[in-house]
């Protein structure tokens, strides 16, 4: 049987070339990367390569990356960090209602201990905030304005060089989870003008438990993590010089591929977009028909629940989501479609393909052979039909 795996969004495999890379920083050039003695040397060597190697891909200096331990941790850290570090400015705090968890989360955490306020702004129908709305909703104690490059479920993307000057104008910091972005589009981040900018290894073909964020110099922000004074004294613990290379290396190798890769994926998300349509009645798009990632198809079936779609394309061979894999396993419709305006009923039937370089034309004519069986023996078993 095939094996089709369309879940990119949720993480991707290790390349061979990121894994090689890896591979010495185990068990040959295993120092302390902290140590003076050239063992530690060589391994502050190689995590200086990699600090540059992702600057450059961002459009910034090295010093201006930090290592984490992946996406989540960037986003907890750019957030509470700033809240606790400008709490003498203002307790107010600018998102939006279709965020990951992660970022949802640490503003409810603000809220709930620092006593901020969080204004979490509604989307369109396509998932795109309003930039009036944000205008709107800036106030003299605002400290944080905080917007998703791109959405996890469908892709969509937001206006983040508008979103950025708003907040430049008014003397706000803005961050942005780019966690779906980096690899996959450009980001400069002098350009964009960003302040704080979160990214994760596993997204970009890199190893798991690895991650960055970019922090704009001057800006002012309190470490939450503590115990030496590891980057630059931002994130105290020892570095994981491992996956520090992988995760640099992965970033090459997606630079080198961004512009082939798209291309590729555009044509793969065209090809099954088009071919399901054709098969099956009642279907829905979720998300922006163009402006999203190349690589990310949200599609609503009516009269069929999700999670059963899955399981039967999983005994195709075909791996497929629905939704976010950080909400897995909740029974209440996606929060980020809701936001959209999609019915439950509707939010609740939703299946994202998320496709990655190595999916291939007949990994599509597969999924559409095998998908429109499922989906009519579904309905057919449905209620709601």
């Amino acid at each position: 049987m095939r094996q089709i795996y369309l879940d990119h969004n949720a993480t991707t495999p290790v390349r061979k070339e990121v894994l090689d890379a890896m591979m010495p920083y185990f068990s040959e050039e295993y120092g302390n990367a902290s140590s003076v003695y050239s063992m530690g040397q060589k391994a502050r060597h190689a995590v200086d390569e990699a600090r540059e190697t992702i600057g450059n891909s961002i459009g910034t200096e090295a010093a201006d990356i930090i290592f984490t331990s992946g996406g989540t941790e960037s986003n907890n850290f750019a957030i509470k960090g700033v809240a606790m570090a400008n709490l003498n400015k203002g307790r107010h705090v600018i998102t939006s209602n279709i965020e990951h968890p992660a970022v949802l989360e640490p503003c409810g955490f603000i809220e709930k201990e620092l006593g901020f306020d969080v204004t979490y702004l509604p989307v369109d129908k396509y998932g795109v905030v309003d930039l009036n709305k944000l205008k709107d909703s800036i106030r003299k104690d605002t400290v944080l304005i905080s917007i998703m490059f791109a959405n996890n479920e469908t892709g969509t993307l937001q206006s983040i060089k508008e979103i950025a000057k708003i907040a430049r104008g008014n003397k706000i910091y803005f961050h942005t989870d780019s966690v779906q972005v980096l690899g996959k589009l450009p980001i400069d981040v002098e350009e964009l003008g960003i302040d704080l900018c979160s990214f994760s290894g596993h997204k970009v073909y890199g190893p798991k438990g690895i991650g960055a964020m970019y922090l704009r110099k001057g800006v002012k922000i309190t470490p939450f993590q503590h115990g030496g004074h590891h980057e630059r004294n931002k994130r105290a613990g020892t570095e994981n010089v491992p996956g520090i290379v992988g995760f640099a290396k992965a970033v090459e190798i997606a630079d080198r591929d961004m512009k082939k890769n798209d291309a590729h994926l555009k044509k793969l998300t065209k090809k099954m977009w088009e071919g399901l349509n054709k098969e099956l009645k009642e279907i829905y798009l979720n998300g922006h028909p163009e402006n999203r990632l190349s690589s990310t198809l949200n599609i609503s079936f009516r009269y069929i629940e999700g999670e059963s779609m899955v399981l039967n394309f999983d005994m195709k061979g075909i791996y497929a989501s629905t939704g976010s894999a950080c909400t897995s396993g909740s029974l209440e419709p996606s929060h980020v479609l809701t936001a959209m305006g999609v019915p439950p009923d509707m939010a609740q039937g939703s299946v994202r393909f998320s496709f990655g370089y190595e999916n291939t034309e007949e990994d599509v004519d597969y999924c559409l052979a095998e998908i429109p069986p499922i989906v009519e023996k579904l309905r057919k078993m449905s209620p709601l039909c």
